[in-house]
């Protein structure tokens, strides 16, 4: 029985998420939603303001516990599972607004991010045993080399507050990253980009699937960084899905034309 569970669990899709539904009050926010995400792919969720994209990646992530329906990481249920437990099962995020610890140095910002994975309990960090020690050497080491990868490490003593938007933007996706996901949730990453950086952030995801081989779910608005980045997209409107496939068959679905533009503009 356990050899057939491990088998699984090694075939299951990388999220699987069935019947989903998340109920504030007399508010149905998702309705019903379903997705599978294959291990290495790049796929994308849209839909208009408040249609429930968000909502999807809280419940992912563990923010928000559904009101119907199940999250599975890798074949694992995460019911009851609060939002560290989750990250432990392979699971990073950014936000759309950022969320970076602007009175710690960006190099903090990557070693914190790690916390999840330390490898010692509170009377190893008293001691400052040799376990303690090594431990926190490998981090340092990782965090200075994540940096080096993503073309931060100038930018190492200083706070994330006083570094311009793209790069707070690449802190997060690279705080995101140190902790060794296997899915990476993108909320609206070019969110508040200029044109200039959007195009960077298109090359600098294309660039993290193919070198870190992580799944990566993003959303976004932005219609051209989904349309050049992903493969499959979905798209939900009012919590509940209303088309899927391919970027072309999506851009060219009246529901979705529809759920943009309103009946009026086709």
């Amino acid at each position: 029985m356990m050899a057939q569970t491990l088998a699984q669990t090694e075939n299951a899709p990388v999220l699987e998420i069935r019947g989903l539904t998340q109920q504030f009050g007399g508010l149905t926010a998702v309705n019903d939603f379903n997705v599978k995400l294959t291990p290495g792919g790049l796929s994308g969720l849209i839909g208009p303001n408040g249609a429930g994209k968000t909502t999807v990646f809280n419940l992912v992530s563990g923010f928000y516990q559904p009101t119907k329906g199940q999250i599975f990481i890798d074949g694992v249920p995460t019911a009851g599972l609060k939002p560290h437990k989750v990250t432990a099962l392979g699971v990073a995020r950014t936000f759309q607004n950022i969320r970076l610890w602007n009175d710690m140095t960006v190099l903090d910002n990557i070693r914190v991010a790690q916390h999840y994975r330390l490898g010692y309990g509170f009377f190893h960090s008293i001691a400052r045993s040799k376990r303690y020690q090594q431990r926190e050497d490998e981090i340092a080491k990782e965090a200075a080399e994540l940096l080096e990868v993503f073309d931060l490490q100038r930018f190492a003593l200083d706070v994330p507050k006083n570094l311009p938007y793209g790069t707070q933007r690449k802190l997060e996706i690279a705080r995101a990253l140190s902790s060794h996901p296997k899915l990476l949730l993108l909320d609206e990453p070019a969110a508040g980009l200029n044109s200039s950086d959007v195009q960077e952030l298109i090359r600098l995801i294309r660039w993290i699937h193919k070198k870190f081989d992580v799944t990566i779910w993003m959303i976004e608005h932005h219609m051209d960084v989904m349309m050049e980045l992903c493969t499959q997209i979905k798209v939900i409107d009012f919590g509940q899905t209303i088309a899927e496939g391919t970027p072309e068959t999506v851009r060219n679905h009246p529901a979705v034309i529809t759920a943009y533009l309103g009946d009026d503009n086709i």
